[in-house]
């Protein structure tokens, strides 16, 4: 019997591959927060149209990409990395993972080329749900909870709404298969 995983810190939420919302179609959300009063996360796969260095000016020359973390507070910048010796005061996530940090300590880092891409990533606004919402969400099938990944998918560059519903195993891979738009199967 397959045991079912609840949203928590450091869980991923896989949207169902026909989901209405423009802003979580086909995407993947890292937990950075789940509790009593709500649930915070990144979407991992929407890229934004900037680049680090176009949003802090400190950072003069990181051509770092910045996603799109969720429609909430689109005028706030977060991180997620996995380098807490380099940037310190963030909090743990589990698996190696960690949620923001000194920010002055990183840019210093930044700027003396200490950091690499593939280390941390940027996003800009977040997702969120207040208390009971992604509870309904889930109840209407709209994610699937997942803590079945590679921490170092968090910063990969590939498909990974595919990656992360193959990683759910053989019950969920048929699902990568089914087109944006049923109606136009």
């Amino acid at each position: 019997m397959l045991s079912k995983v609840i949203p928590q810190k450091g869980t991923l939420l896989i949207s169902e591959p026909f989901m209405a919302d423009d802003n979580f179609k086909r995407t993947v959300v890292f937990l950075t927060e789940h509790n009593i009063e709500g649930t915070v996360g990144y979407i991992l796969n929407q890229k934004s149209d900037f680049l680090l260095k176009d949003v802090i000016s400190d950072c003069w020359d990181s051509n770092m990409q910045i996603y799109i973390g969720g429609p909430v507070a689109n005028d706030t910048l977060h991180f997620i990395h996995k380098i807490p010796e380099k940037v310190i005061g963030g909090i743990d996530l589990g698996n190696g993972l960690f949620w923001g940090g000194d920010f002055e300590s990183l840019k210093l880092q930044i700027n003396n080329y200490n950091i690499k891409e593939e280390e941390i990533k940027f996003f800009i606004g977040y997702s969120g749900w207040s208390k009971n919402q992604l509870d309904d969400e889930l109840a209407a099938n709209s994610w699937i909870v997942s803590d079945k990944f590679n921490s170092d998918m968090i910063f990969d560059e590939s498909d990974i709404w595919k990656e992360a519903v193959l990683n759910m195993g053989v019950k969920y891979a048929h699902i990568i298969n089914f087109p944006e738009n049923p109606t136009l199967n």
